[in-house]
């Protein structure tokens, strides 16, 4: 895929609305659908979406592997990162919309190349944080 075809493909919202209450912190339900065509408006409560609760990295992760139609290759060489990187970083997405499975399976990295990762900013220390304890 044509890295201008994916840039445009990947392109964010330019407005999405709060998950949480400013002012309890309480998850917000939509309650009021509009249309912006004709002015028609519906009132009730509404099952929120699960992928709007997701912040803009994990929005722009799932946009990337959306358009790499799964391949994980794809999504390492788009992000710029190792492929064990771009594995967990997906498999923290997964446990973020709750479908992670089982325990994660061995990523192949060495404590030396979490460091190194860290270091060149492909993986945050929290995420380097999270592969050293399972390499323990």
């Amino acid at each position: 895929m044509a890295d201008r075809t994916m840039r445009r493909q990947l392109a964010e919202p330019r407005h999405r609305a709060p998950g949480e209450c400013p002012v309890c912190a309480e998850r917000l339900v939509p309650i009021r659908l509009g249309c912006p065509g004709c002015g028609t408006e519906i009132v009730g409560e509404f099952d929120p979406c699960e992928f709007c609760a997701l912040d803009d990295a994990d929005l722009h992760l799932l946009r990337l592997f959306l358009a790499a139609r799964g391949n994980v290759k794809e999504v390492e060489k788009h992000l710029g990162v190792s492929y064990p990187t771009a594995r967990l970083r997906l498999t923290g997405l997964l446990a973020k919309l709750g479908l992670s499975g089982e325990a994660d399976e061995d990523l192949g990295l060495t404590a030396e190349q979490v460091l190194k990762e860290v270091a060149q900013g492909s993986l945050t220390p929290a995420e380097g944080e999270r592969l050293l304890a399972t390499l323990e």
